[in-house]
């Protein structure tokens, strides 16, 4: 007599629990789940703000003036140190050059002339940015940042050429604050200024 597999029972009432789901919403028997499902939220669009100019254009004349006179002075500066014998104060101050900026400038000037040295190579200015502006304070102002990059500068001895021992600095590169002021020049008109240059975050 041949032996039943074990199997048997164990299938027949696998096949029953499967019929019995299938009766139970199945959607494979024919009866759709009938869940509702929540519909997918479109997005509100948001209305974009209108844009605005950051300055007036006021405020904007008075960025350009004093950007281009911060370039001029440091230019002036530059020249002077290149050669200090020919140096001119009045040069200086046409340029854009006035308060503790000149003042520094000429006690360099005057140690590089006691001591012989000249400058060689020029300084790197990244184009300013404005930080500030203040143009209804008792003095206008515009507040610029630069970045100075002199890793081409080597101040040298006019006699030989070599270089001067300066001894270790902190680097090449460094983010300074200038500080522009608006006042009467040698001729009596106004005009910016850099008064001061304040700075040693590196850049």
């Amino acid at each position: 007599m041949p032996r039943r597999s074990a199997l048997g029972p164990i299938t027949a009432a696998l096949c029953a629990l499967a019929a019995l789901t299938a009766c139970q919403g199945s959607p494979e028997a024919g009866h759709p789940n009938t869940t509702p499902t929540s519909p997918t939220a479109t997005p509100t669009p948001t209305a974009s703000k209108p844009t605005t100019p950051a300055w007036t254009p006021e405020e904007e004349a008075a960025i350009t003036a004093a950007k281009a006179r911060y370039l001029a002075a440091r230019g002036a500066t530059e020249r002077a140190l290149q050669n200090p014998a020919k140096a001119d104060r009045t040069v200086l101050e046409q340029s854009g050059s006035g308060g503790q900026w000149l003042t520094d400038i000429i006690d360099d000037i005057s140690f590089y002339q006691d001591n012989g040295w000249y400058q060689a190579g020029s300084v790197k200015l990244s184009s300013p940015n404005v930080k500030s502006v203040r143009l209804g304070a008792q003095q206008p102002e515009v507040t610029l940042t630069a970045c100075v990059d002199s890793s081409a500068v080597v101040v040298r001895y006019q006699s030989s050429k070599k270089p001067v021992p300066l001894g270790p600095d902190n680097g090449s590169r460094h983010q300074t604050q200038a500080r522009m002021v608006l006042a009467p020049g040698p001729s009596g008109q106004k005009a910016w200024f850099l008064i001061d240059e304040t700075g040693d975050a590196k850049c």
